[in-house]
């Protein structure tokens, strides 16, 4: 566990918080069922429900994309390392819980900003006696710090897998290309980037109405065509695994994604719709319910 991190003192922490303005990670807490929210948060994702019924399958198809990623690249790839930045708040089955599982001396070394997630880090940091986890407190835009820092945990003369998932979306084009470009300059041979990323591809109406919601409330917000996420990975010589890039849920179905235990209907009568999301069963999903795309590639 990180001393420097965590050590931060708590009213420091509070200072920090701006809990008026929403933020994408605590945004993404509502749509995952989580409490560690605030009434703006709520309000972002009451908005982009309103816009897009059924856009809580992007959030936790994504979600879903993630734990396969990270399963296949620990059973079938060999991969033991991972570098997750915009790790988000935690929830059930984080990155080190599914590899450790599966491989006990996994190391992974979470990145996010926002101080909730801080607050909240001690609960990534339940390594297995043989792994190693750790969090840093940074900015996917001060790449030199994530990687200074995250060499504490890794080793970057073995394979590491760099997990951006569902985080470009809130970088503009002048920055996200070199970003990208930078950290996987600095992976060694045999490493991957586990990509997820938001596009008008898809189903455009809805998921344009649900850009307006995150514009409107100050979020840089870029929804990407098939050909501009394939640049993340062809801009740096990546070789992309099959399927390619591919909408979320059709990147190498397992038809495992976890069902949640569903309530009295009588309790699910009282729930606002943002609180009935959590319950309802992903493995309805079409098509056209679908906008993000996912991919993995490899490093030569």
């Amino acid at each position: 566990m990180s001393g420097d991190a965590l050590s931060q003192d708590p009213a420091e922490l509070q200072r920090r918080i701006d809990s008026s303005k929403a933020h994408p990670a605590r945004v993404y807490d509502v749509f995952l069922g989580g409490k560690d929210h605030y009434a703006a948060d709520r309000e972002a994702a009451a908005a982009a429900l309103a816009a897009n019924p059924r856009g809580y399958l992007d959030v936790r198809h994504n979600r879903d994309f993630l734990r396969r990623a990270v399963t296949t690249l620990v059973e079938q790839d060999g991969i033991r390392q991972f570098l997750d930045i915009g790790t988000g708040l935690p929830t059930a089955e984080n990155v080190h819980q599914i590899a450790q599982r599966i491989t006990p001396e996994s190391r992974v070394v979470y990145v996010d900003n926002d101080p909730v997630v801080l607050a909240h880090a001690r609960a990534l940091l339940t390594s297995g006696p043989d792994g190693r986890t750790d969090y840093i407190d940074a900015d996917l835009r001060d790449p030199a710090r994530i990687l200074e820092q995250a060499a504490k945990t890794l080793d970057f003369d073995r394979p590491v897998a760099l997990c951006l998932v569902a985080v470009l979306h809130f970088v503009a084009d002048e920055e996200a290309y070199p970003l990208v470009s930078g950290l996987i300059d600095e992976l060694p041979a045999g490493s991957r980037l586990v990509l997820s990323h938001l596009t008008e591809d898809l189903n455009p109406e809805n998921i344009r109405a649900v850009q307006r919601t995150y514009t409107e409330r100050g979020f840089t917000f870029v929804l990407r065509s098939r050909a501009d996420v394939e640049r993340f990975f062809t801009d740096n010589g990546l070789e992309v695994a099959d399927p390619g890039v591919v909408p979320a849920h059709r990147w190498r179905p397992d038809h495992a994604a976890p069902v949640p235990e569903q309530p009295e209907e009588s309790y699910l009568a009282g729930l606002e719709e943002i609180e009935k999301v959590r319950y309802r069963d992903i493995n309805d999903v079409t098509d056209a319910d679908i906008n993000v795309y996912a991919a993995i590639g490899s490093k030569r």
